[in-house]
């Protein structure tokens, strides 16, 4: 058994907001991957289940590999269709805000979802959220944010009536947020919920083969590139860093997706504690930042203190706004920065 997560007062909020509301926009943040889509998808389901008129909407395009995941033909892309969207954002009376902890991780949608004097609800696991929803759920130490929602969805509604649609979106978010269940996974709770999940049918064998055996030629000769020409080993530090230009991304005809887990490669390494990926946005004039991390060592402090950004204790990312060999040395000054706890045993 799981505890249950919401008190009696928090089960009376959620319900009377689901049910007041008409016109439900379900949303995640910016570049969703598995475990915002998971979210956004489960959570339509449910309320799809639940009579609701309800619309999955992201900022931006979601990775490839993610498109097997039902209901992903409901899913309305904001920068696709600025204007459409748009209309469905101001018809709103409910955003359902999942995965995100502040709006400016809507990027471009952020304005239109504010200037919304619809209520909105948040279900998160990162640190520090910022006070923009009426109701609000954020525990950092879950694994993911289909797990919180899956014992959000177990208490006010029961396991019994979640479907097999659910879970497989609810197992895909948690599979991919914890790197197969590699890390921040070591609670006993978590197995208890992917034993739920199996007794709703799901197949976790084919929900890893959709995600991770659904790769372009491109891709797999783009990991063999970044892997033997662009990767830095540096055992001082237990550390590798990659770089990877938006001419690069051309020349290998980069898709959105194609670069996720390779920042956990060098972690492959012995002995390694710290991996650290760059790359330039396409969309944006920035340098996304991605780390992951071994044990203790805390990628979310390094990244708020040089990235501008935050996470996780071994998953965290963030931005930089400068050419990359800038970014390059402020990867390798953290590095100097970090070095007593990266040579830490």
């Amino acid at each position: 058994m799981i505890d249950n997560i919401l008190t009696v007062a928090e089960v009376d909020g959620f319900s009377a907001m689901v049910n007041q509301a008409e016109n439900i926009v379900v949303t995640c943040h910016v570049s969703p991957d598995g475990d915002a889509m998971g979210a956004v998808l489960a959570f339509s389901h449910y309320l799809w289940r639940k009579g609701k008129k309800a619309t999955p909407v992201v900022p931006n395009i979601f990775p490839d590999f993610l498109k097997w995941m039902p209901g992903t033909e409901q899913v309305k892309i904001y920068d696709k269709h600025e204007e459409e969207v748009g209309e469905l954002l101001k018809a709103a009376d409910l955003f359902v805000c999942l995965d995100f902890n502040e709006p400016s991780r809507l990027l471009n949608m952020e304005n239109a979802v504010m200037a919304s004097d619809a209520p909105k609800m948040m279900i998160d696991h990162h640190l520090n959220p910022a006070d923009f929803c009426k109701w609000v759920l954020s525990r950092h130490e879950m694994s993911s944010t289909c797990e919180l929602l899956f014992k959000v969805l177990a208490q006010v509604d029961g396991v019994e009536n979640m479907t097999r649609e659910e879970a497989t979106c609810l197992y895909t978010g948690m599979m991919t947020d914890t790197g197969c269940f590699a890390y921040n996974s070591n609670r006993s709770d978590i197995y208890y919920i992917v034993g739920q999940m199996l007794e709703k049918g799901i197949d976790k064998d084919k929900i890893y083969r959709n995600v991770f055996y659904n790769y372009s030629p491109n891709r797999l000769k783009l990991m063999g590139y970044l892997l033997y020409v662009k990767m830095q080993h540096f055992p001082e530090y237990r550390a590798s860093l990659m770089t990877l230009t938006r001419e690069e991304q051309k020349r290998f005809a980069h898709k959105k997706g194609d670069t996720e887990g390779i920042v956990n490669m060098p972690l492959q390494i012995n002995q390694s504690i710290l991996s650290v990926f760059l790359r330039e946005d396409t969309e944006r004039n920035v340098i996304r930042v991605s780390l992951r991390s071994m044990d203790d060592f805390p990628c979310n402090s390094m990244a708020a203190e040089f990235f501008n950004g935050g996470g996780h204790l071994n998953a965290a990312g963030g931005e930089l706004s400068c050419p990359m060999d800038e970014a390059e040395q402020i990867v390798k000054n953290a590095m100097k920065k970090y070095s007593a706890l990266l040579k830490k045993k």
